[in-house]
């Protein structure tokens, strides 16, 4: 599938159906909120960084998924990829 949009509810999904989520974690302004903060380690981010791949045909540093503190962040490092960018270090 070839989107050119990520939003955050396509992140929420995408989160939700990896690794799922603890009732309310994802509900209201998220943007700014850690993803340690949110329930989501490590391990959860690299699950929801291989559906992102494979839904979006992009490929995604590992780096660029465990430095991206917050769904801000990642939500920045996805568009930039979808846009041809490709950069994974985009500042926070």
């Amino acid at each position: 599938m070839s989107n050119s949009q990520f939003t955050l509810d396509d992140l929420k999904r995408i989160l939700l159906e990896g690794a799922g989520a603890e009732e309310g974690a994802l509900d209201g302004d998220i943007l700014d909120t850690d993803f340690e903060k949110l329930g989501y380690e490590s391990l959860a981010l690299l699950e929801t960084g291989g559906r992102v791949e494979r839904e979006y045909g992009i490929t995604l540093d590992d780096s660029a998924l465990t430095d991206a503190a917050t769904p801000r962040h990642l939500l920045a490092i996805v568009q930039s990829h979808l846009e041809g960018g490709g950069r994974s270090d985009l500042a926070a």
